[in-house]
């Protein structure tokens, strides 16, 4: 497994409020629910990949 630690400034600020991009519906196999996701990536364009483990399925 392969873990990247992201050095975050101590002069960083962080936002009140955040908005979900990914789940929110609760445990389920529908499009908008994740069930056990395991990992993170964000590309250089931001684009946003989630390894949902027990769908068995990678969501973008």
């Amino acid at each position: 497994m392969f873990f990247l630690l992201v050095n975050i400034p101590t002069n960083a600020t962080w936002k009140q409020n955040g908005v979900t991009i990914a789940g929110g519906h609760g445990e389920g196999d529908a499009t908008n629910q994740l069930y056990w996701p395991l990992s993170l990536f964000v590309d250089d364009d931001q684009t946003v990949a989630i390894a949902d483990n027990w769908n068995h399925r990678i969501m973008q």
